[in-house]
């Protein structure tokens, strides 16, 4: 059986597979179950050190189903990150880490643009114990009035300059969260890294509005009557998904050798997650799969890659990360490839020898007339 486990940035986990952050990830009764499940890391429901201002509505979701099994394929969200005061967190991560010293528990915090604000949450956080941190620079509709979560994230200049402060008083790895809401995520993912994160996790949710009622004629979710562009997730964003981590895999691969990249979007199974790795990924995250499935889901995960692995004899993650990636190439080459395909396919249907190689001495004659140009 392949070896599961995998070392990124200094912390070694028994597999992959990581709880994203949201509501799996809301408190330390669900963060323990996760951990007892066998996932890999968990990575809690975003904090800030003000929860007064986050307020949730209901309902705050919405799913997309197809088929005649009406098979859930898409999940949008409006919903905030923690509503659960600051000190409650701060003694839960303790509470965790107490239960599961081994289990790798990270945190992830959102802020607004002062640096007094962002330097605290990291060394509250830090005091409690938590393994390592990833900064929400891609809710996509969380506060965006305070210039929080992707409002933050689409300018890299502003992300820049809070990951420089996170990483000046963090003494544990730092992933910044990418958002999809932008043209070229390289852009944000290459100022994260100048900045001195270890690692860049992708991709948060894409903005969307669900559908609308044709009964009601409005849009959904559906609160009071009206509702707001949220979070898509779940099956079909995994292709945007994927397109995204491997443009960020490519560039890290050139620019920021041996820093790390957790892949996100749409993972239900071990082949879903064996796509994210062959494109360049370290680690694969869950958060919509396990609203769905249950965090016992874990165990189907990681019997999925096995036999992924075991298929291609790959006896640990190492050895086909980023295997994928020699094949991404422009639409201009793949014109030349297969113009250079055909050429060589009329080549040996016509029996004529266009390379040194191909020259055989039972047919020598019937090769050399081949190539005389009259006939």
């Amino acid at each position: 059986m392949a070896d599961l486990r995998v070392t990124v940035d200094g912390l070694t986990l028994p597999n992959p597979f990581v709880i994203g952050s949201g509501p799996p990830g809301t408190n330390a009764n669900v963060i323990n179950k996760a951990f007892k499940e066998g996932w890999g890391a968990v990575i809690a429901k975003t904090v800030s050190l003000d929860a007064s201002k986050v307020v949730n509505v209901a309902p705050r979701y919405a799913r997309m189903r197809v088929g005649p099994e009406k098979e859930i394929v898409g999940w949008q969200n409006i919903e905030l990150i923690s509503d659960r005061p600051f000190a409650t967190w701060i003694d839960e991560f303790k509470q965790v880490k107490d239960k599961y010293p081994q289990g790798c528990l990270i945190a992830s915090i959102m802020e607004e643009y002062r640096k007094d604000s962002w330097v605290e949450i990291v060394e509250r956080c830090q005091e409690a114990g938590v393994d390592a941190f990833e900064l929400n620079f891609s809710c996509p509709h969380g506060l965006p009035e305070r210039k929080m979560g992707a409002a933050m994230g689409q300018c890299p200049e502003i992300l820049e300059e809070v990951c420089g402060w996170v990483n000046a008083a963090a003494k544990v790895p730092v992933w910044a969260k990418m958002t999809p809401n932008i043209t070229h995520i390289e852009d944000p993912a290459r100022a994260a890294l100048r900045a001195g994160c270890e690692g860049i996790a992708a991709i948060n949710t894409i903005l969307c509005i669900m559908g609308v009622d044709l009964n009601t004629l409005r849009p959904e979710p559906t609160v009071e009557g009206y509702s707001t562009p949220g979070g898509y997730s779940c099956r079909a964003v995994r292709p945007v998904a994927l397109r995204m981590v491997m443009e960020c895999a490519r560039m890290m691969r050139t620019e920021f050798p041996g820093r790390s990249l957790s892949g996100i979007g749409g993972v239900e199974s071990g082949e879903d997650a064996a796509q994210f790795i062959l494109l360049g990924a370290d680690t694969v995250q869950v958060c919509t799969g396990v609203m769905i499935h249950g965090y016992e889901l874990v165990k189907k995960l990681c019997e999925g890659l096995n036999a992924f692995m075991d298929k291609h004899g790959f006896k640990t993650i190492a050895e086909f990360k980023g295997h994928s990636l020699q094949y991404i190439t422009t639409h201009a080459d793949l014109v030349q490839r297969q113009a250079a395909a055909k050429a060589a396919e009329r080549a040996a249907a016509s029996g004529m020898v266009t390379k040194d190689a191909a020259w055989s001495g039972d047919k020598f004659v019937e090769q050399s007339q081949k190539l005389v140009a009259n006939g």
